[in-house]
């Protein structure tokens, strides 16, 4: 298969789950991946995401301008080209405004990365990225700062980013934030989640360390 059109299939499902896991409403959110050495495949503009088509989808270069495609690119791509200037490794992007991810950036609360072993693996730290006015290149900016590892970001009162080596995994990893973020919710009402053990979150970030390297 084209390796672009594999990849915009890819970027296409990613968009139509976004939708049906009720992670969107409306035109918000947006996906991005590489498609090779100084492109990028990225959703457009003010388009929902769970009804795009390969056509609808738009190349940019590094520097962000439209090389081919008939559409405006998503306001976001800026933060989009951040992160893959300071990630080599990385391929896709996922944003969204999952809504139990959100509800902790909106509230201005770190999302605790020590309750669900399947977070400590998959994911590690969840860091609260400080309020830049979505579309412009303060969100990028912002960023910056903790660009240097990890793969999920809580951008403060805007929504969720995360970021792996392929959209399959970049959205696993957003799944498994919202996944997580709802169950320390609805624990709440419980009394609140407990911690995990000391030496098990170690554990599991040393397994998450060694299958980084792999």
């Amino acid at each position: 298969m084209n390796p672009r059109k594999e990849i915009a299939g890819q970027l296409l499902e990613c968009g139509r789950r976004l939708e049906q896991k009720g992670f969107v409403a409306g035109s918000d959110g947006n996906i991005s991946a590489r498609l090779g050495p100084g492109q990028i495949l990225v959703t457009p503009s003010g388009m929902e995401k769970g009804r795009l088509t390969e056509a609808d989808l738009v190349v940019v270069n590094e520097a962000g301008q439209v090389l081919d495609g008939n559409q405006r690119p998503s306001s976001e791509i800026g933060m989009h080209l951040a992160v893959y200037r300071a990630r080599p490794e990385i391929s896709a992007v996922v944003h969204s405004h999952a809504p139990y991810a959100t509800a902790f950036a909106a509230a201005g609360i770190e999302l605790p990365d020590n309750v669900l072993p399947e977070t400590v693996y998959f994911v590690g730290k969840v860091p609260l990225v400080p309020f830049a006015p979505p579309g412009t290149k303060a969100v990028g900016e912002g960023l910056g700062p903790y660009l240097a590892e990890g793969l999920a970001f809580l951008l403060a009162n805007h929504g969720l980013l995360t970021i792996e080596k392929d959209l399959s995994q970049a959205y696993n990893v957003h799944e498994t934030v919202e996944h997580s973020a709802k169950v320390i919710w609805l624990a709440k009402a419980l009394g609140g989640a407990q911690p995990l053990p000391a030496h098990e979150i170690e554990r599991l970030s040393q397994m998450r360390k060694e299958q980084a390297k792999k």
